[in-house]
């Protein structure tokens, strides 16, 4: 079901990563921030409790899968995790590598910066993003209830 006017029924909400039947993830064009990610539930609902049982678990299984990888191939100093929908009452996560030289950190991402990034460490995040991303697509496709995706 999609809602007229919803910003992540309309469109991709970012760089597609993985689409698949359930779900998609994107990488969020958010300066400063190589990989944020957001996980996008295809169906428009509001909240994480409008997915009966069986999808909240691969909802939520697909966040950890997100989550380790951004671990395994970016080693962040921390991963956020965010599924606040006040803007956009379409269920999503936001799953955010966070590096000590960001310009926000530690605070969330939408606070006021603290400092100016590194544009050497953004540059090396960068090139890691396309070996993240095969891993993930290839992770997500085999996960069970999401078979597929691109």
């Amino acid at each position: 079901m999609k809602v007229p006017g919803c910003p992540l029924c309309d469109g991709p909400g970012g760089v597609p990563v993985f689409d698949g039947p359930k779900f998609r993830v994107i990488r969020a064009q958010e300066a400063g921030f190589p990989a944020f990610y957001r996980l996008v539930w295809r169906d428009h609902v509001a909240e994480f409790t409008d997915l009966a049982g069986p999808d909240r678990e691969l909802c939520m299984a697909a966040v950890v899968e997100v989550e380790l990888l951004l671990r395994s191939h970016l080693r962040p100093a921390k991963v956020n995790l965010a599924a606040l929908g006040n803007a956009v009452p379409h269920l999503h996560w936001h799953i955010v590598a966070r590096f000590a030289w960001d310009s926000h950190f530690p605070a969330p991402v939408w606070a006021a910066p603290a400092r100016g990034g590194s544009p050497q460490e953004l540059a090396a995040v960068e090139r890691l993003l396309p070996a993240l991303e095969a891993d993930l697509v290839s992770r997500l496709a085999r996960m069970p209830g999401n078979y597929g995706g691109s």
